[in-house]
């Protein structure tokens, strides 16, 4: 069994092209898949651990994965994941990876189809809040989806991340920041709103502050259940991860993106429409993240072999207590 670091993965350059192509395939192909709802536990101070399994079709043929996530916030960074890798038809373990480039960059292509998909035509206008990896992965992409456009993306203030953002961005020109200081200025006059904060105890912005026509992607689901009671239209990437949640029963329309690209649901009808996106974040494009880098990798012999192998042995015998 293969042990791949998070260096393995980041240095190989993936194109925000790519990404954005394989979370499009999977969300297709979603039906294809088998998806247990994840598994949530909590200690106290905001803790916890998602533990998320999944199954896939992918050219390699079966693949299965589990991908545990924890979060401790005093850690740094406080999230943290690994992604243990299976051939779904021999059993056999192929490798045990690190999670955090994946999850980043499959969170931020996520987001991004959310918005190419539901957000109005020819959007402008973005506001940010919460500016870490996810927001930058989310950015990454987007900017090289819509190098056609120039996009003016307002960042909610917090401590110097604004300003690191903005370094971190300088060489795109298709970009135009500026640094906002309320939620209030962030969401009015946006025509997409997005929230990488991983924790916001309570809604976060008035009712009225939303615009007509707004798409809203609150990347961990905090801070907007506001909008559920009032928005247009719902959608989330799977429907077990979002119908235990308080207000599911009170959304005016609900339909998983899935079914939108495969033309089963109605997406966005107008520019009037508010919409509000749950990109719960599911393990198939982990899974499916991790066995495309896998394969990827076991192309380039010189690099897959200098991968180390784990030392797991298997018992032997039926009976072996």
């Amino acid at each position: 069994m293969k042990i791949i670091s998070f260096e393995d993965i980041k240095n190989m350059k993936l194109e925000p092209s790519l990404c954005y192509e394989w979370v499009s395939d999977m969300i297709a192909d979603k039906g294809k898949t088998q998806l247990p709802p994840k598994t949530h536990m909590t200690l106290p101070g905001n803790i916890f651990c998602n533990v998320m399994p999944s199954m896939i079709e992918a050219s390699m043929g079966i693949i299965g994965g589990v991908k545990v996530v924890t979060r401790y916030p005093e850690r740094k960074p406080s999230l943290d994941s690994k992604i243990l890798l299976f051939d779904g038809d021999s059993g056999e373990f192929l490798a045990l990876m690190d999670g955090n480039w994946i999850t980043a960059m499959r969170t931020g292509a996520v987001a991004a189809h959310s918005v190419m998909h539901l957000a109005k035509a020819g959007f402008k206008t973005l506001g940010l809040i919460g500016l870490g990896n996810v927001t930058r992965s989310t950015m990454i992409v987007l900017a090289s989806l819509c190098s056609d456009r120039k996009l003016t993306v307002k960042l909610l203030r917090y401590k110097d991340q604004a300003e690191s953002f903005m370094e971190r961005f300088k060489d795109f020109d298709n970009l135009d920041f500026v640094i906002v200081d309320t939620v209030r200025e962030c969401i009015q006059g946006s025509e997409v709103v997005i929230s990488g904060a991983t924790y916001f105890e309570n809604d976060i912005a008035e009712d009225e502050w939303f615009d007509e026509g707004v798409l809203v992607v609150p990347v961990h689901t905090r801070g907007f259940t506001n909008c559920d009671l009032f928005f247009d239209k719902v959608f989330a990437d799977d429907t077990g991860h979002v119908d235990h949640f308080g207000n599911f029963s009170k959304f005016k329309y609900y339909a998983e993106v899935s079914d939108v690209v495969n033309g089963r649901a109605e997406g966005r009808t107008n520019d009037k429409e508010r919409i509000l996106a749950y990109n719960i974040g599911v393990s198939i494009h982990d899974i499916n993240y991790a066995a495309l880098i896998y394969q990827l990798m076991s192309e380039d012999k010189e690099v897959f072999g200098s991968l180390a192998d784990a030392e797991m042995k298997e018992p032997s015998e039926k009976f072996w207590i």
